[in-house]
């Protein structure tokens, strides 16, 4: 469904028993829901999975301009809010582990835990020395293609690059930059110590994006985490290797859920 949040309509979709513990899913950067659909599929058998589009990704519709950090925190809760779900674990892949982490900050009693995968909490870079800034500006698609390529490693994959990249197109070249330059604008790794909530963190082990030893770093950071790191596994195991993190989730909070 649609939830409508000012001028910006949110495109969202859940499964599951409404009896049943919730986990949320978030996309990064422009990825839509998508990325968790097949863990979502395997988790929803016995709890409730929501999921949507963040803004500028996806089938969401939202002015540019509304595109900032605390807004993607703040529509954590209006998607909760929409479900009438109190309170739930919120998995995040890549830069929606910025809104993640924001979320589980802003309002601890709301987030009971967290899956953190391939995730990105801070860039060094600036804009005026970042190429991919200026490869999203000069040449969009080229660097679209790019991005794919180096977001799956793995063999044998070419359904997966093809799916991630139709993820991708439904975001405008506009969305996507403002999307990027919000993430970089915040770094909460000053923060992190007050993050309580169980947390496991998912790192692909031919990760291109993100190195693995930022999820180390990230594992040290949280008071209550635990570090998997998936053999084989690019940026985006959720789509490559959906079984692998299902279980993973599961294993984890399966006595806590």
């Amino acid at each position: 469904m649609f939830i409508t949040v000012g001028n910006t309509k949110i495109y969202s979709t859940a499964f599951g028993s409404t009896t049943s513990p919730v986990i949320v899913g978030i996309g990064g950067w422009i990825g839509s829901w998508e990325l968790w659909a097949e863990p979502f599929a395997i988790l929803s058998q016995s709890w409730r999975t929501i999921a949507y589009d963040h803004r500028g990704a996806g089938a969401t519709v939202t002015p540019v301009e509304s595109i900032t950090f605390n807004r993607l925190v703040d529509d954590v809760f209006v998607v909760l809010d929409a479900y009438n779900v109190e309170n739930c674990v919120l998995a995040a892949e890549s830069a929606g582990a910025l809104t993640a982490l924001g979320a589980a900050l802003k309002y601890p009693k709301r987030i009971t835990g967290l899956v953190i995968v391939d995730g990105m909490y801070f860039r060094e870079t600036s804009p005026e020395k970042d190429l991919f800034l200026l490869g999203l500006r000069k040449a969009y698609p080229a660097t679209l293609d790019r991005f794919v390529e180096a977001c799956v490693p793995e063999p044998d994959s070419d359904h997966i690059k093809r799916w991630g990249r139709q993820t991708l197109d439904r975001a405008s070249q506009a969305a996507a930059i403002a999307l990027y330059l919000s993430a970089g604008e915040i770094d909460l790794r000053n923060e992190l110590s007050r993050v309580s909530q169980s947390t496991l963190i998912l790192h692909g082990e031919a990760d291109n994006i993100v190195p693995v030893e930022e999820a180390r770093q990230l594992s040290e950071l949280l008071p209550n985490a635990k570090l998997s790191v998936l053999a084989g596994a690019g940026h985006i195991p959720t789509m490559t290797h959906p079984l692998k993190v299902a279980h993973e989730i599961l294993n984890f909070f399966g006595s806590k859920s």
